[in-house]
């Protein structure tokens, strides 16, 4: 299929698009859709209640992070349970397993190279997974092949990492001296080293604009991921980008589209990164009509949609990265 033509395409003209894609996710995947309602955002509909300890994210730089990304600005960070050694972190996983954790999400602001300091937190991981059996997903940043083999080593759950398609965009936004091709290198790093590797692509990262998705989505498909995320550039007060408009609904369900398109058989989620308000009830409606497996946070207008679609609809308090396990189980 030639991907340009579905960012080209006419709204209105997209309509058999969306069914053959929809199509397509339940000849893989049955019509399961599974919401996911981490931690990390207090939730309340009439279909579920979140958890306020069930899968909290950590950073283990606490509010610290060298790129400064003109998106973020490390204002993300200030969100997460901050630790800064190994043995803190333990004891926080510790303190979160007998409030009723089942897992969590540790991240992390980024060194100059791109890359989260996350060696010397490797052993912790380890424990961490032998004594507390909590799911952990890890978010790496770009990535060395000796890092990505001591994660495998610790037995993280998953790892999740942003692939940037654009040089251009790595430069403006990232404020990083790294290229496309380094990213491409971290894929291959976690894929050899036999880690779960969950991608996420964030859709008008480019100051709004699209610019590199379809080169990150190519570059993914190369790497068998566990799955994908598609996540979307949302303004955030106190960045150097709060003024910049989103992109539009359309533009993202283009992109869910072409990541369906070219990656049938690996399962998709629409994650929880992305505008509120009525932005995110019309990316939502996309996302359920493009078929994709998961969405993070649902707006009640999905949830009702998705009904209204014979969707078998399900609710989970981990992180929708985990959802090619969850698929697994749907299966039995």
């Amino acid at each position: 299929m030639d991907y340009e033509y579905l960012l080209r395409t006419r709204e209105e003209d997209l309509e058999e698009v969306l069914e053959k894609a929809r199509n397509s996710s339940w000849k893989y995947f049955g019509n399961d859709i599974r919401f996911y309602v981490p931690s990390f955002v207090y939730y309340k509909t009439d279909y579920y209640c979140s958890s306020t300890v069930a899968f909290p994210s950590i950073s283990i730089t606490g509010s610290s992070c060298s790129l400064k990304c003109k998106h973020c600005g490390g204002v993300v960070l200030n969100t997460m349970y901050p630790v800064d050694s190994p043995r803190e972190l333990v004891k926080l996983c510790k303190d979160l397993k007998r409030k009723g954790a089942v897992g969590c999400l540790i991240s992390g602001g980024c060194l100059p190279d791109g890359s989260v300091p996350l060696i010397e937190f490797v052993d912790a991981m380890m424990e961490i997974k032998q004594e507390l059996r909590l799911t952990l997903v890890v978010h790496t940043g770009v990535v060395s092949r000796s890092l990505a083999n001591q994660l495998g080593r610790a037995g993280i759950d998953a790892a999740l990492i942003d692939v940037i398609g654009s040089d251009e965009t790595i430069r403006e936004i990232y404020n990083l001296q790294v290229s496309v091709a380094d990213y491409e290198r971290s894929l291959e790093a976690l894929h050899s080293a036999n880690i779960p590797t969950v991608p996420h692509v964030l859709v008008g990262l480019h100051y709004g604009q699209l610019k590199g998705e379809l080169n990150a989505l190519r570059i993914i498909s190369r790497y068998e991921p566990s799955a994908i995320i598609i996540i979307v550039f949302m303004p955030i007060r106190g960045t150097m980008m709060e003024n910049v408009e989103p992109p539009k609904p359309s533009e993202i369900g283009r992109v869910v589209l072409a990541a369906r398109s070219m990656m049938p058989t690996v399962p998709l989620a629409l994650g929880c990164m992305r505008p509120k308000g009525r932005h995110r009830i019309e990316t939502d409606i996309w996302a359920v009509k493009a078929g994709v497996n998961a969405i993070a946070f649902p707006t009640k207008e999905a949830i009702k949609l998705a009904e209204s679609m014979r969707y078998n609809i399900s609710f989970s308090s981990l992180c929708c990265s985990q959802i090619f396990e969850d698929l697994k189980r749907l299966k039995g």
